[in-house]
């Protein structure tokens, strides 16, 4: 594939250019025609319905059914691992060039369908229309680049040469991986946890978010369009406690590939740690689990871009990103400056139906995670001084208003827990020394920000600053394939650098073979 160009990033898409707002605005239609189809299990190739069924709905009108999708039970769970260890023979043999053609194939298609496929994350994961762009341009981009680093990782690697003898390294497939995949980032990441580890020659078994399993079905069909053969990926929806436990300790699973909560981020690790009758292998975690982002504003920095990068970082996807900054650190005299400003600028916010265009927050994703941001909202009114929002409404869809809270101590709840929604913690810091101690004083170290045109200060944070995505004077949120390769520190997870050179290797073992002549 020597013709191959070198990888560069999807471009986002244009909403104020009327060819595109008309594309997307018919896909949103053509996407709506198809709501509240069934949908069933893919386990080796073959559809499987059941009786049980998750219900999908649309956060943004949850009276509206987006599809119902069979939930398996354990013994389909046992069927789809016995599908993959039944495919993983043949797939592992398969050229590592043939491979990444499926992923650049499926890249080719998912490009040809992207005002679609953006329409069902805006109806089923309720991003507004560039968060969903975003999303759909990312997972094109795990394919394109997987793909390439595939190729890369296929060639002869450097070792030093030994007279009288040929010495080789090559990457194995580790086998059968289990992949969970989140709800906020229902194309992307999905595409991502699984197309790593299928391009390095392992076959797996996808068990999406229950939010959003219409748009994992989606991509199944366009796997399937691009030539995976059966079994390579099955797709399974079901509970967690029911499905999901029974596969992260089945002894032919030899990886699992989750992105989620810290709380079952560690139970997944947990489990994949006890050895199962028959079980010959330790299995790989490769887990991100949230964090308890910051953005440091210092003295010296230009506050309209800091502000502005602060609005982005906080609210977008309504905070629903785990790596949204949730705790804003202001240094010193700027602090009250920083509030007033930042106060007008959340007012302006205009929060509605994800489809509606020019929507800045859409709902969150469901009931619970309503009602879980609301009690905390409750929580920061007596931890501090609501500067803006603390509304919510649930009666249609699941909205809830950007809110901010002043004045708050470093060790309060909302400065310390994950809250995963549009909620903004300000902590005024003495001087920058504080602030960095404030930062990195949590759990988590997944991305953090800093906002400063004082070099000493910026080069202090570059070395202290504890977390795995640090940026100075931009969003903290946005990371690129194979620009910012993507994980962090502590509980936020295993430091995996998705979208990076690394990251191909968490589903591969390296054997050596010497050769004496």
């Amino acid at each position: 594939m020597r013709l191959l160009t070198p990888f560069v990033n999807e471009p986002l898409t244009d909403f104020t250019r009327e060819e595109n707002y008309r594309k997307m605005k018919e896909a949103l239609d053509h996407v709506r025609s198809q709501l509240g189809r069934e949908y069933p299990l893919i386990i080796g190739g073959k559809e499987v319905y059941t009786r049980e069924k998750i219900v999908s709905r649309n956060p943004s009108c949850h009276s509206e059914s987006v599809g119902l999708v069979s939930r398996a039970d354990r013994d389909l769970a046992q069927q789809a691992v016995e599908a993959a260890a039944k495919a993983f023979p043949a797939w592992k043999n398969v050229p590592p060039e043939a491979r990444a053609r499926c992923l650049l194939k499926a890249a080719a298609i998912l490009r040809r369908r992207k005002f679609e496929f953006s329409a069902w994350i805006v109806l089923e994961a309720g991003k507004n229309w560039v968060e969903a762009d975003a999303d759909t341009a990312e997972a094109i981009d795990f394919l394109e680049f997987y793909a390439r680093e595939m190729m890369r990782l296929a060639q002869p690697q450097p070792l030093t040469p030994y007279p009288g003898e040929e010495n080789i390294l090559e990457y194995l497939p580790l086998g059968v991986g289990v992949v969970i995949p989140p709800w906020n980032f229902p194309l992307a990441i999905l595409v991502g946890t699984t197309a790593a580890p299928v391009v390095a020659g392992n076959t797996v078994v996808l068990k999406p978010a229950s939010n959003t399993p219409v748009i994992a079905y989606k991509f199944m069909e366009v796997l399937r369009e691009a030539g995976l053969p059966g079994g390579v990926v099955n797709y399974l929806p079901g509970s967690g406690g029911e499905v999901g436990d029974f596969l992260v300790g089945h002894p032919q699973v030899h990886f699992i590939n989750f992105t989620g909560s810290k709380e079952v981020g560690l139970r997944i690790n947990a489990l994949a740690a006890q050895i199962a009758p028959g079980q010959k292998w330790l299995k790989r975690v490769i887990a991100e689990m949230g964090g308890k982002d910051a953005i440091i504003i210092d003295e010296e920095c230009n506050l309209d871009e800091a502000i502005a990068g602060t609005l982005v970082s906080a609210f977008g996807f309504s905070g629903q990103k785990c790596s949204a900054c949730s705790r804003l650190i202001v240094v010193g005299k700027v602090y009250q400056e920083v509030l007033d400003r930042l106060a007008a600028k959340v007012a302006l916010l205009k929060v509605g139906p994800a489809d509606e265009y020019g929507v800045d927050l859409g709902p969150v994703i469901d009931q619970a995670s309503f009602n879980k941001i609301m009690q905390y909202v409750e929580i920061g009114r007596r931890e501090g001084r609501l500067l803006v929002g603390g509304k919510g409404d649930d009666s249609r869809g699941y909205f809830i208003w950007p809110t901010v809270f002043a004045d708050v101590p470093p060790g309060a709840r909302i400065a310390q827990e994950e809250i995963f929604g549009p909620v903004l913690a300000v902590i005024p810091a003495r001087d920058f020394d504080e602030a960095l101690a404030i930062a990195n004083d949590t759990e988590y170290g997944l991305t953090g920000g800093v906002y400063s045109s004082n070099r000493f200060h910026l080069e202090k944070a570059r070395r202290e600053f504890h977390v795995g995505n640090l940026y100075f004077n931009r969003k903290i949120t946005g990371a690129l394939v194979g620009v910012q390769p993507f994980g962090g520190f502590n509980m936020s997870g295993t430091n995996s650098k998705a979208g990076g050179g690394d990251y191909l290797k968490l589903f591969m073992q390296s054997k050596v073979v010497s050769e004496r002549f």
